[in-house]
C-alpha cells in the first residue's frame, strides 16, 4: 500500500512555500503524482460593494490574488521539472469550503496548513481546515505554522482510543508507518472506564499493523481523569522525539468540542509537529 496521488493545498500565506515543498518531498519518496491547488480567500464582492469605495478594494485584491497565483504556477512547474516529479496544477474557483473537497477526495493523502493566527493571509475561510478534514473523505497532513518538517515521519506517534477515527487514521497512515524508522502506539487511560469486549486493545491493533511489516511499541500512559487527552499527545511526542502524529479527528461532534474543548481542536491550535488527521 502505497499513495499514489498527493494533493497539496496552496494560497497566499508566508508558509506556502514551505507546504510545498513538503509535498515535493513526500510525492517523491511514494512516488506519487502531486497535485497543486490554489485557493485562497475571496472577499464577498456582493456585500462589499454596498460600501462607498469598496470595489476598488475588491480589484485590487483580486489583482495581487491572481498575481501571486501566477508566480506559484510557475514555481510549482519549476520545482516539479526539478525533483522529476509528475503533476498537475489547478486554480480553483469560488468559496474554498465548496471547492476545495471535490479535489481532495480525488486524491489518497492531502497536505495542508494550520491557520497561522500571526499570517491574515493564512485565512482562507471560516474553519477552513476543519471543513477540509470532515468533508475530504481523505487522510489530511497538517503542516504546523512553523518550523520544516520535509522528511517527517521517521518517528510515528499513533494516538489510539480505539474508535472508528483512530482505525480510519491508523490504515490510512500505513505508507507513513512502513516508511518510518520507529512508531509508537500511544493509549490514554485505555481501561478507565471501558465496556468489557469494546475496547481494542493497543497490543491487538499493533499486531494488525505488524502483518503490514510495522513494527510498533505500544506505551500506555494514565492521567489524570480530565487531564486534556490533546496536552498528553503533544507532551509525549515532544519527550519521544516524534515527528508525526496519526489520529483520527473529531471522534465527538464538533460542538462537543466547541463548548467543552477535545483532542482534535488541541492539535488544530498547538501542534509541534505534522499530524495526519482521518475522519
Amino acid at each position: 500500500m502505497s499513495y499514489k496521488s498527493i494533493l497539496v493545498h496552496l494560497d497566499t500565506s508566508t508558509h506556502t512555500g514551505a507546504r510545498l515543498e513538503l509535498a515535493l518531498q513526500l510525492a517523491r519518496r511514494f512516488q506519487a503524482r502531486l497535485t497543486g491547488v490554489f485557493s485562497a480567500y475571496i472577499p464577498d464582492s456582493h456585500a462589499l460593494f454596498i460600501m462607498a469605495g469598496t470595489a476598488s478594494y475588491y480589484a485590487e485584491h483580486e489583482r495581487q490574488r491572481q498575481e501571486r497565483c501566477d508566480e506559484l504556477k510557475r514555481l510549482f512547474h519549476a520545482e516539479l521539472a526539478r525533483l522529476e516529479v509528475d503533476g498537475q496544477w489547478i486554480s480553483a474557483q469560488g468559496y474554498p469550503n465548496e471547492s476545495m473537497p471535490p479535489y481532495a477526495r480525488l486524491a489518497d493523502l492531502v497536505v495542508a496548513g494550520q491557520t497561522d493566527l500571526n499570517d491574515p493571509e493564512s485565512f482562507i475561510a471560516e474553519q477552513f481546515v476543519e471543513n477540509l478534514i470532515m468533508a475530504a473523505g481523505r487522510p489530511v497532513l497538517l503542516m504546523p505554522s512553523s518550523g520544516s518538517y520535509t522528511d517527517c515521519g521517521k518517528h510515528a506517534l499513533i494516538a489510539w482510543d480505539g474508535s472508528r477515527e483512530a482505525t480510519r487514521a491508523l490504515h490510512d497512515a500505513i505508507p507513513f508507518l512502513s516508511y518510518a524508522a520507529s512508531v509508537t502506539l500511544l493509549t490514554v487511560n485505555a481501561d478507565r472506564d471501558e465496556p468489557a469486549g469494546l475496547h481494542i486493545p493497543g497490543a491487538d491493533i499493533a499486531l494488525t499493523l505488524a502483518r503490514h511489516g510495522v513494527k510498533v511499541e505500544v506505551r500506555e500512559v494514565n492521567v489524570e481523569r480530565f487531564a486534556p487527552v490533546g496536552e498528553v499527545l503533544l507532551s509525549q511526542a515532544a519527550d519521544l522525539g516524534c515527528d508525526l502524529i496519526v489520529m483520527g479527528a473529531y471522534a465527538h461532534t464538533r460542538l462537543r468540542e466547541l463548548v467543552m474543548g477535545g483532542a482534535t481542536r488541541t492539535l488544530l491550535r498547538s501542534m509541534t509537529v505534522p499530524v495526519l488527521f482521518s475522519h
